[in-house]
């Protein structure tokens, strides 16, 4: 299902979650979460929205090695006497030359996803924040899989939701774990949608769970997932009304 179909049914189930669950207050903040965390479990991706958002270093990267690279032949070249050190350094100098050149979309989306994964990892250490550190943990590990593996599992959606608890008790902001666990379970109830279906309890099992209704960038698949974000969001808004009428 293309990226736009998540995140709208996301954002109708952040409404639903505002609207329905007890105690739960409405929050737009909460929608945004639901929203956000409906497109997380396509960080696995390479062409998803999120990872795109994330890895906003990702047209430095390759920059970055051949620059790292040039820094290093001068260092050798001014500072590093002759012998086994100078060999070295002119030999690391030049892999980083030809990594950062070498490097194409993917290989630079992972860098950059990584990158960002650890600035919040050490972000999360500096104002002990423990889901925060999860949560770049999670960043940084995903591009490195394949694309509906581990991310799209119910174990995933469990440990989304589990940083979103922590991240409730720790903000003191109510719902939290609401808001992230439905946006993320919204991603792949959508996903099993799609004729490629959705490996939830692997590795407990390759079972693929699936209602093959839609088939992801043809005209009709497109057209369908209109259809469902439309239905969908015409049933929480019933329901919702419905449930403010008490």
């Amino acid at each position: 299902m293309r990226g736009s179909s998540h995140l709208a049914i996301g954002l109708i189930t952040g409404v639903a979650v505002a609207g329905l669950v007890p105690h739960v207050p409405f929050s737009v903040a909460g929608i945004a979460l639901a929203g956000f965390s409906s497109l997380a479990p396509d960080l696995d991706h390479p062409n998803s929205r999120l990872s795109k958002r994330l890895g906003f270093v990702q047209q430095y990267v390759r920059w970055a090695f051949v620059l790292a690279g040039a820094a290093l032949a001068v260092y050798t070249h001014f500072l590093l006497p002759l012998g086994p050190d100078r060999r070295m350094g002119f030999t690391a100098a030049l892999a980083f030359g030809l990594i950062g050149a070498a490097m194409q979309g993917n290989s630079v989306r992972r860098l950059a996803l990584l990158f960002t994964g650890l600035c919040t990892i050490v972000a999360g250490f500096y104002t002990e924040f423990l889901w925060l550190s999860m949560l770049g943990a999670f960043v940084s590990v995903a591009p490195f899989t394949s694309h509906r593996s581990w991310t799209h599992t119910l174990w995933a959606a469990g440990l989304w939701t589990y940083i979103g608890h922590l991240a409730n008790y720790t903000l003191g902001w109510h719902g939290v774990a609401w808001f992230a666990g439905a946006g993320y379970l919204s991603h792949l109830v959508a996903d099993s949608l799609t004729k490629a279906g959705v490996k939830w309890l692997m590795p407990l099992t390759d079972a693929c769970f699936k209602i093959p209704l839609i088939r992801t960038g043809s005209a009709s698949g497109n057209a369908l997932e209109v259809a469902i974000c439309l239905g969908y969001a015409a049933l929480v808004l019933s329901l919702v009304l419905g449930n403010m009428s008490f």
